[in-house]
């Protein structure tokens, strides 16, 4: 059964005129964010995407790999998908967050008996009295959804969304074919032999509401993302992404109206790779202004098996994490989401007891 805390929505409560955020979601002291963050020091990673599909692009495949190394993430440009429709599924599904709750919670992520569903409307899954609160939808394969939780207004969200999954799954393998080339393989070689033909794709779309007082709680806090990658749909006028490096937070700057997205590499991306590339810990700090994105999570076929692929295993590189089933990876996610832990420490996949685990501070 689910927590009593898990029906109380930050819409609601900021929407009701508070001055400040009432005590259970306010952070501890030694917690508590530090607006945007330090502006990045050499600026942020750009990489295109039309030429990291050319092979013989070297001057490109460079800055991917300089990304990887050095971020864990990365803005697209000439990614092909029309700024029209970003555009657009933004400005719809700001109109969805603004409808009245009665109507939002026709879809809402929990069942009739009131359990916790992982897709729908609503809070993520809350399991104790003193945790901090922070609509999630399968998008591919097709076979998968479940309509009953998309939302029909506005009349046009579900379209933009098809489409927008569509195109946008097709940056992310564009973006792996390139990943397994900088390793030296062929580009098939992440989806074709562990990802599968039936890549596996949620949305989600977070609403952040404005905050009276954005330095004492957390928008989205620290966490690594359950995925191979992530693609992610910012909002074009308000900032807040920060990402953990080097032991300081950095601000993800606004990407404005030019069209870029966001790519993120995820766990599941670290765990076959054997940790050639790192999944980076990252967090969304409270604003004063209401802010939207949509982040789409690309999994492997849930039947499959995570583990460090054979090819960047060898005597000076051993395997740095044991076998997990990537639904068992999947299930585990939400309670180390719950508990502020890092999946892969949570489920204990490191071979190596002695490394220390990612620090994920401000949980």
């Amino acid at each position: 059964m689910m927590h009593e805390a898990q029906g109380q929505l930050v819409q609601e409560v900021v929407t009701g005129g508070l001055p400040a955020p009432p005590s259970r979601y306010v952070l501890r002291e030694k917690d508590r964010t530090t607006g945007g963050g330090e502006a990045p020091e050499l600026g942020f990673p750009i990489v295109n995407v039309q030429r990291l599909a050319e092979p013989g692009d070297v001057e490109e495949a460079a800055k991917l790999q300089a990304a990887l190394q050095s971020w864990g993430l990365f803005a697209v440009t000439d990614h092909a998908i029309p700024e029209s429709l970003l555009d657009d599924i933004r400005e719809e599904a700001k109109e969805f967050f603004h409808l009245p709750s009665s109507e939002k919670l026709q879809y809402a992520n929990q069942t009739e008996s009131g359990e916790f569903q992982n897709e729908g409307y609503g809070i993520d899954r809350v399991d104790t009295a003193d945790q901090i609160l922070d609509q999630i939808l399968t998008v591919q394969p097709e076979e998968s959804r479940q309509l009953r939780l998309w939302p029909r207004h506005p009349p046009s969200l579900s379209k933009l969304l098809h489409e927008y999954a569509l195109r946008s799954e097709q940056v992310a393998k564009q973006v792996l074919r390139a990943m397994a080339r900088t390793l030296g393989f062929d580009e098939e070689f992440f989806l074709g032999r562990h990802v599968g033909e039936k890549v596996a794709s949620y949305a989600r779309f977070t609403y952040y509401p404005p905050c009276p007082r954005p330095d004492l709680v957390h928008g989205l806090k620290p966490h690594t993302d359950n995925s191979v990658i992530t693609t992610l749909l910012l909002d074009r006028d308000v900032g807040g992404l920060q990402v953990l490096r080097d032991g300081r937070w950095v601000g993800v700057p606004v990407l404005g109206r030019s069209g870029e997205m966001l790519v993120v590499v995820g766990d599941e991306m670290e765990i076959m790779s054997n940790a050639a590339f790192r999944a980076p810990t990252h967090r969304v700090v409270a604003g004063e202004r209401e802010r939207m994105s949509l982040a789409t999570f690309y999994q492997p076929e849930l039947h499959r098996d995570l583990e460090p692929a054979a090819e960047l295993v060898g005597g000076d590189r051993p395997a740095m994490y044991r076998k997990v089933g990537v639904k068992t990876f999947a299930d585990g996610f939400w309670d180390a989401f719950a508990r502020g832990e890092p999946t892969i420490d949570f489920l204990d996949a490191r071979v190596d007891k002695k490394e220390a685990p990612r620090a994920v501070p401000g949980t």
